[in-house]
């Protein structure tokens, strides 16, 4: 069987103009013209506006890659990787500079919030425009009309004009007429990020039940790894313009975390000010309490702290706070929680406080 999707040698080139003089001032404008006005034609011109160095940059270079009729496959990379840009060109949205793309179905895509949405018409209207858009008759539009509406959560507002909605009500109902269209290949950016957590979750349960009732195609751009790993089987490493790795989704992920600075694990310790404390180990153990520096997704894990009390402590306590990429505290433990007799009082000695998390289906 031929895959639904073929990119052969994608690349994507874009003209960067640099300019190499910044500002000039009127009066250098005016000598110029007094003294030597044909001459500021040729040369001034170029002072004025600056004068343009052109480079080329390449946002794609030599991507290849397949895509089988029902899988749901993962884009992922840095900023910049050319995550977007892929999806732009398969869409059709903007053409390569060389290569060449193959899509044999129905295409819908998602790429950013309320596009193709007039602001000044409602809800209502807005979805039999942007049905129409996206190849959907007025019949089926009708057909499906109130899934639509009852799937974005919107029906207090549906004859309100788009204007007045939250980019959240914007991004809601636009994939819920992408997701009712029911297209042979759907193409979803990192627009789902605007939606709340919960909207989050029940799009995500809307793909996979599309790809395993209906059989659709879905390529999915995220920096949300774990709804990456939810989701998509497959997934495509990007790095600076170029195709770095295709494979399952654990390893793809587990590979990207590893080259991306920002995503490296990292531990932070309180200073005791006092020295009446002193740490002397962290250990992260996996599953079977063995020291380890990766930890599989789902499965238990544990935090060993080792540390000295030179002098008798009161009101203390050792604690882990875990936080998301926006630096938000998650949750936070102490060892106090199941010994509150050490919070009174923390005679000297030698410690060792154990954290355990459990794995997913034990929560």
């Amino acid at each position: 069987m031929e895959p639904i999707i073929e990119v052969k040698n994608i690349g994507k080139k874009y003209n960067i103009n640099r300019r190499t003089r910044g500002y000039v001032s009127l009066r250098d404008i005016l000598t110029g013209i007094a003294r030597h006005p044909f001459a500021f034609l040729g040369n001034k011109t170029k002072a004025v506006f600056g004068r343009g160095n052109k480079e080329d940059f390449w946002a794609l270079k030599n991507v290849n890659f397949s895509i089988k009729k029902g899988e749901v496959v993962g884009i992922i990379g840095g900023n910049g990787a050319g995550k977007s840009t892929i999806l732009k060109i398969l869409t059709g949205i903007t053409p390569p500079t060389e290569g060449e793309v193959i899509m044999r179905g129905k295409v819908a895509s998602l790429l950013e919030v309320g596009t193709g949405f007039h602001p000044e018409l409602s809800g209502r209207e807005n979805i039999f425009l942007n049905g129409a858009i996206l190849g959907m008759t007025r019949k089926e539009i009708q057909k499906k009309f109130d899934e639509i509406v009852s799937f974005a959560g919107i029906e207090q507002f549906l004859d309100t004009p788009v204007k007045h909605y939250s980019s959240g009500m914007y991004v809601r109902l636009a994939f819920s007429v992408a997701a009712h269209m029911e297209p042979e290949i759907l193409l979803v950016d990192e627009v789902l990020a605007v939606g709340d957590a919960e909207f989050q979750k029940k799009c995500l349960g809307k793909m996979e039940e599309v790809t395993r009732t209906k059989s659709r195609t879905i390529i999915f751009v995220s920096h949300n790894m774990n709804a990456v790993q939810e989701l998509c089987n497959k997934s495509i490493l990007l790095e600076k313009g170029q195709v770095k790795m295709i494979g399952p989704s654990a390893e793809i992920i587990s590979e990207y975390l590893k080259i991306t600075e920002n995503n490296k694990p990292t531990l932070e310790f309180g200073a005791d000010k006092t020295k009446k404390m002193q740490l002397r180990k962290v250990s992260i153990l996996n599953e079977k309490n063995a020291p380890s520096i990766e930890i599989e997704r789902g499965k238990a894990f544990s935090i060993e702290i080792e540390y000295d009390v030179n002098e008798e402590l009161v009101t203390s306590y050792v604690g882990i706070i875990c936080t998301d990429q926006n630096n938000e505290p998650v949750f936070l433990s102490s060892d106090v929680e199941n010994n509150p007799e050490l919070l009174k009082k923390r005679p000297a000695g030698k410690y060792k406080t154990l954290f355990t998390f459990p794995s997913h289906s034990n929560i």
